[in-house]
């Protein structure tokens, strides 16, 4: 089976943010996401550029287009948003994005009427039907097939940062769990979810897309699921491994990181330099001790199995980057990753909210639509 990498542009960027549609009052989540797809669908009929619809009826997704900065991209996610608040705002629903929604219930929600997702929910089931969960896909454009799988390797030895960053689901149906990021552990039990496979070369990529296939595992490659994965018809790498952020100013932040480790690694291939791997052992590890602690995870740095505090090595891996985010144009961005780690990362402040609310989860939920409608962190503000 032949996989042919699209051309497009180095470190160009696209973004992909789904957001929950929550009651006004209640705090719940509203099956509204129709109405919004229908009112925004251009004439003539079709999806909307930028508008997309999502598995459940209680989210829709705001998408950029192909950007060549983290500002542009912001700007057509700022966009997308003030398209749907048109129609939502009449409606008394708010917008929301977190990892999961704090006390809604599964059983409640509807699934959005296509074949794909029908199909999805008969074959996975309970697991399916729990997928209550939000997230943030950021794709990085990559210039030349044979430098996808190398990049895709290094980015796993940053796998603990993106996921302790992002982390926002420590609620699920109302109860605490324990965990930074309860999507991440949840998503993985989808078929063909969770970490890539370690491919050697774009053959052996092509065999197990072929194998998936033939045993009827998959009927297209975009139902191959990965937190970190190539994007053929798109030319990019996507990263998937983001919880859903609350604020357009963490999205931003995210998108530069990835945006400067892809050109990174690509500077380093030119110049014929050895990109990091780790072992999946490794890797997997980094995933849960992340999942589970957050910011505060020790997590393994190399194959030699060195290891530190996330913070910690997070402030070595923005000064590698400076260069980096300065020939990008996006240094200001990139900077704001300081800004998480001082604010805490969304699953400190929810737990704060929820703490000084007397465990209060409709609390939590007013906070994360404040920091929607801020465009920023607000842990000293709700």
């Amino acid at each position: 089976m032949k996989i042919d990498f699209a051309k497009s542009a180095r470190s160009s960027l696209g973004v992909e943010w789904e957001l929950a549609l929550v009651d006004q009052d209640s705090g719940d989540l509203r099956q509204v996401a129709q109405t919004v797809l229908d009112a925004v669908a251009p004439e003539g009929g079709g999806e909307h550029p930028h508008i997309r619809q999502e598995l459940l009826l209680n989210t829709v997704e705001v998408v950029t287009g192909v950007c060549n900065t983290v500002a542009e991209a912001m700007a057509d996610l700022e966009h997308g948003i003030k398209l749907v608040r048109e129609v939502t705002d009449p409606l008394r629903v708010e917008l929301m994005c977190a990892g999961t929604h704090p006390f809604a219930r599964w059983t409640q929600q509807k699934v959005t009427d296509k074949e794909r997702y029908a199909t999805l929910i008969d074959r996975t089931q309970w697991w399916g039907r729990q997928m209550l969960i939000y997230g943030v896909h950021v794709h990085v454009g990559i210039e030349d097939r044979d430098k996808v799988l190398p990049i895709s390797r290094a980015l796993l030895t940053h796998y603990g940062h993106f996921q302790a960053l992002s982390a926002s689901s420590p609620f699920w149906g109302g109860s605490e769990t324990g965990y930074a990021s309860n999507r991440a552990l949840m998503f993985q039990q989808l078929p063909t979810a969770g970490l890539p496979f370690d491919f050697e070369t774009w053959e052996d990529f092509e065999h197990y897309a072929a194998d998936m296939i033939k045993t009827g595992v998959i009927d297209s490659f975009d139902e191959i699921r990965w937190d970190i994965r190539p994007s053929p018809k798109f030319g990019t790498l996507e990263l998937r491994i983001c919880d859903g952020l609350p604020s357009i100013r963490e999205v931003a932040a995210i998108a530069a990181l990835s945006q400067c480790l892809v050109e990174h690694y690509s500077r380093e291939i030119d110049a014929g330099r050895p990109t990091p791997r780790m072992p999946a052992w490794f890797a997997q590890e980094n995933k849960w001790r992340a999942a589970r602690y957050g910011m505060d995870a020790i997590l393994i740095l190399d194959e030699a199995g060195n290891e530190d505090l996330v913070t910690t090595d997070l402030q070595r891996l923005l000064v590698k980057l400076e260069p980096v985010a300065e020939d990008l144009g996006c240094a200001e961005e990139l900077s704001w990753i300081n800004d998480i780690v001082v604010a805490g990362a969304s699953y400190q402040r929810q737990r704060a909210v929820a703490h000084a609310a007397g465990g209060a989860l409709d609390a939590v939920v007013g906070s994360l639509v404040k920091e929607m409608r801020a465009g920023r962190p607000l842990l000293n503000e709700v």
